[in-house]
C-alpha cells in the first residue's frame, strides 16, 4: 500500500483496499491514511473523500494525517469549499488541525482564486500556535498575484524575514508577476538581486541532487 501511496496507483491501492478483508485482514487507520494519499496523487479527490466518509463505518478513527491527505486532494481539484468544510470539521472530530492541513487548504484557496480566504487561514495559523512556512507564504503570494493584488503580495513577501523565512523563487516571480501584471514597473531596490540570489539557490540545489556523489547515497 505504501508503494502505491507514492507513486499515486490509486487503482492499486483501492483494490488491495477492497480485497483486504477476504485475506483475513482488517484495514486500519495507516492503510486508509495511505490509500487515500494515493487517490490524492493521483488526482482523485472525490474517491479520497469517499475513503474518509467511509472510515466511521469501518470503525476506523481517522487522525490529522488523514484529514490533511484528503484536503491536499481537493487543492488538487480545485475544490476550496470541501478543503475549508474538512478543515473547520476536525474539531468536531476530535483531530488536530496542523501546520500541513492549514497549508493544504491555503493551496486549495489559491488554486480556486480565493487568495482573500487564503491570506486569512495564513493569518490565523499563529492564533492556532502554527508556524507559516515558505510554502503557505509562497501560496498565498501565488494567490495575491492571481488575483491582481500586487500591494498585498509584496508586503507578505517583505514580512517573510521577520518571520524567519527565506523566499524561494516562486515568491519572488509570484510577487514580480503581480508588479508587472499592475504597472508597477519601479520595483523596491534589492527585490531582482533578491531574486536571482534565490534562483541561483534553486540551481545549485537541484545540480547537488543531480551529482553522481549524491545519486550514490
Amino acid at each position: 500500500m505504501s508503494a502505491c501511496e507514492k507513486s499515486g496507483h490509486w487503482q492499486l491501492a483501492l483494490n488491495l483496499l477492497s480485497l483486504m478483508p477476504e485475506a483475513g485482514v482488517v484495514p486500519d487507520q495507516m492503510t486508509y491514511n495511505a490509500a487515500i494519499s494515493a487517490c490524492e496523487e493521483g488526482g482523485r479527490w472525490q474517491l479520497a473523500l469517499n475513503l474518509l466518509s467511509l472510515m466511521p463505518k469501518a470503525k476506523v478513527v481517522p487522525n490529522e494525517i488523514t484529514y490533511s491527505n484528503a484536503i491536499s486532494s481537493c487543492k488538487e481539484g480545485g475544490q476550496w469549499q470541501l478543503a475549508l468544510r474538512l478543515l473547520s470539521s476536525m474539531p468536531d472530530m476530535r483531530v488536530m488541525a496542523n501546520q500541513i492541513s492549514y497549508t493544504a487548504a491555503i493551496t486549495a484557496c489559491k488554486n480556486g482564486g480565493q487568495w482573500q480566504l487564503a491570506l486569512g487561514l495564513l493569518s490565523s495559523m499563529p492564533d492556532m500556535g502554527f508556524i507559516p512556512n515558505e510554502i503557505s507564504y509562497s501560496a498565498v503570494i501565488t494567490a495575491c498575484d492571481k488575483g491582481g493584488q500586487w500591494q498585498m503580495a509584496l508586503g507578505l513577501l517583505s514580512s517573510m524575514p521577520q518571520m524567519i523565512l527565506i523566499p524561494d523563487e516562486i515568491c519572488y516571480s509570484a510577487t514580480m508577476n503581480a508588479c508587472e501584471k499592475a504597472g508597477q514597473l519601479q520595483l523596491p531596490p534589492g527585490l531582482i538581486s533578491d531574486m536571482t540570489a534565490a534562483c541561483l539557490r534553486t540551481t545549485l540545489f537541484l545540480r547537488s541532487c543531480s551529482s553522481p556523489a549524491t545519486a550514490s547515497r
